[in-house]
């Protein structure tokens, strides 16, 4: 299978999500939002209180069924990104700030590692979120808590055309594999070609799947409700029960407590 294949593959099944947590969709979109809003709220200086923070995205994909490697090592693909943003860190910020096994650490590595901490959690946070939902359940939730239906019909249409273009370039992939006899590399010069056959051919597909939408009623609105389901017991005792977890793996002070307690 090639990459093109995996792809396609795993997006497939990001749209309807491999859940076991009988949560509405929601409440579970208000968590993972607060819980990125409170990590966010951790200091720079602190990376440490960070640390305890990947309790949520690891008990919620093992909980779901995802697993947390399949989440990490999603995550990790955004990580030169997070990375480039505080990159330069250590060279403007040179203030020692502790000796560990005597290398002088400074504040500049410090928040680095703190920048690269908290984009991980928040990509982890979405990540089991959409693993766990599936992405079209993601939008109706929007929608569900008053997402204007513009902004929502712009995710949903971003994520159905990812699978146009996908299947455009698969295309082209099985018929270079059909016509190059076995050839597997290819000048510079014909890849630019490939470039742009692949934007025409999908740019034409996108038009003809606007213009059948449209042909079927489409009005902008790609959910269409005429109720909304009613809450549970239990999607609040998860509300409140993941509250008052983060509160308090953000403000309980658990480094300084584990600290007395070996030097005890």
């Amino acid at each position: 299978m090639s990459g093109i294949d995996k792809a396609i593959v795993a997006l497939r099944e990001l749209d309807t999500g491999a859940t076991r947590i009988a949560i509405d969709a929601r409440i579970q979109l208000i968590v993972a939002l607060g819980f990125v809003v409170v990590v966010l709220t951790v200091p720079l200086t602190n990376p440490g209180a960070l640390v305890w923070m990947f309790a949520y995205p690891i008990i919620m994909s093992e909980a779901s069924g995802v697993g947390y490697l399949r989440v990490l090592k999603q995550s990790l693909w955004v990580l030169p990104l997070i990375a480039a943003i505080g990159m330069f860190n250590p060279i403007l910020d040179t203030r020692p700030v502790a000796v560990v096994m005597g290398i002088t650490l400074t504040e500049g590595w410090v928040t680095f590692a703190a920048i690269l901490l908290r984009g991980l959690l928040s990509v982890q946070a979405l990540l089991v979120l959409t693993n766990t939902c599936g992405f079209r359940e993601v939008c109706r939730a929007l929608q569900r808590l008053g997402c204007p239906a513009v902004l929502v019909t712009q995710l949903m249409m971003l994520y159905r055309y990812i699978g146009v273009l996908l299947e455009e370039a698969q295309s082209m992939h099985r018929a270079r594999l059909a016509r190059g006899f076995g050839r597997k590399s290819y000048p510079l010069k014909m890849w630019s070609e490939f470039v742009g056959q692949l934007l025409l051919r999908s740019i034409k597909r996108a038009q003809r799947v606007h213009l059948a939408m449209l042909a079927r009623g489409f009005n902008g609105n790609c959910f269409i409700e005429w109720a909304r389901p009613s809450l549970h017991w239990r999607d609040l005792t998860f509300l409140l029960g993941w509250a008052a977890v983060i509160i308090a793996l953000r403000f309980l002070p658990i480094n300084a407590f584990l600290s007395n307690l070996i030097s005890r």
